[in-house]
């Protein structure tokens, strides 16, 4: 027997599918949103149609975007000689704010984990090859999370460019092991950016 009318326990288990969100916190979001103005629901509701129906990869970076190329790719201010490789495109907004990075992205789709089944052909890594050789690039800059699938993929990029005349860097230390760029705070990412190191 439910706890809550039908709609108010379907919310929930809606909400508890979202990552980092337990039951608890689906149950308080969702009685904030039944606690609501109609007008804030009917906004969210519309936001999350909007982004399914309109967000889409970027052909060239695989950011997230509303056109064929994000604004990163079309902005003629950014060095299109150094291309940052990142796991996920919220990991692109943290970097973006240290103010230290003016070249491209590359976003991969996650991190190699053969214990996951997530090896190197479901991971955008062929494209950044391609990238490499199309676009003359002269540094990729790894940038994945500094953990065990992160390091495992950063060493793997890094043989796939071995025989490529580019500079393979990766972020200094300072980022904590086990971390995620998406908690890291700007002073200490934009300090991991000027000392990055070859690897």
């Amino acid at each position: 027997m439910a706890t809550y009318a039908r709609p108010v326990e379907r919310l929930i288990t809606e909400l508890s599918k979202l990552p980092s969100i337990g039951p608890k916190s689906a149950q308080r979001i969702a009685f904030h949103v039944v606690r609501g103005r109609p007008d804030d629901a009917k906004a969210l509701a519309e936001a999350l149609r909007e982004v399914k129906e309109r967000i889409k990869p970027c052909r060239r970076c695989f950011n997230l975007t509303e056109e064929e190329e994000c604004d990163i790719c079309r902005d003629p201010r950014r060095d299109p000689a150094v291309i940052c490789v990142v796991e996920d495109p919220y990991d692109i907004g943290p970097i973006e704010r240290t103010g230290e990075y003016r070249g491209l992205y590359h976003v991969l789709g996650g991190s190699l984990s053969p214990l996951d089944g997530i090896e190197p052909e479901d991971l955008r890594i062929a494209e950044l090859v391609e990238r490499v050789d199309a676009e003359g690039t002269k540094e990729i800059v790894v940038a994945t999370n500094p953990n065990t699938t992160g390091e495992a993929t950063a060493l793997f990029i890094s043989g796939e460019l071995k025989e490529k005349p580019v500079r393979v860097t990766a972020l200094a230390s300072g980022l904590p092991v086990g971390g995620d760029l998406e908690y890291a705070d700007e002073v200490t990412l934009g300090r991991a950016f000027a000392g990055r190191r070859e690897i």
